[in-house]
């Protein structure tokens, strides 16, 4: 996907995600005109031609939004830390760029509100096509088995909704995928 494609699509999408009703209430008050703690929205950093992420990420911060990233561990698994900005972020193994800051553990995630999730696609049921290396496939049982009432939203184009994905077992569905064009909502 050229990098003029990839930029403009992550703008279009970021104004879809802050639509959603996971989203919107934390843009709508000014962030000293909060009352509690911040909210937390665990995403990640888009690399190749993926959906870009950076414009979500930045009006997320700047909103007060506490927005923590992903950290790959050498067992695929995800450590997390907070997204500082993007002059804050390293380059990592397998094109990844990750934060610099302080390791909050992998359990940090089941703090978060809303979890942003990538994917390849998502069926109409709700179920996510991941890359394979069980990365998240962690995150998503460690948010079920601390009971975490984590709202999961999968970022993909608009033809990466699909009828129907491969399925194994293990998988969890998400609650929304949001595209360029549309939000679409699985029941469950």
């Amino acid at each position: 996907m050229p990098s003029d494609v990839v930029a403009a699509t992550g703008e279009a999408l970021a104004r879809r995600a802050l639509e959603l009703d996971e989203l919107a209430p934390y843009l709508a008050a000014p962030p000293g005109g909060r009352t509690g703690p911040a909210p937390t929205v665990a995403g990640y950093v888009s690399i190749g031609g993926e959906p870009a992420t950076g414009p979500l990420l930045e009006r997320l911060r700047a909103a007060g939004v506490r927005v923590l990233l992903p950290v790959l561990l050498s067992d695929n698994d995800l450590e997390w830390a907070l997204y500082e900005g993007p002059e804050r972020l390293v380059a990592a193994g397998w094109g990844l760029r990750e934060p610099a800051g302080e390791r909050l553990g992998p359990e940090a995630v089941t703090g978060a509100d809303v979890v942003l999730l990538p994917g390849l696609a998502v069926d109409r049921s709700g179920l996510r096509l991941g890359r394979g290396g069980g990365s998240y496939d962690r995150v998503l049982a460690r948010l079920e088995r601390a009971g975490a009432p984590t709202s999961l939203v999968v970022l993909l184009y608009d033809d990466e909704v699909v009828q129907e994905v491969p399925a194994e077992p293990h998988d969890r569905r998400v609650h929304a995928a949001v595209t360029p064009s549309a939000v679409h909502r699985f029941a469950g």
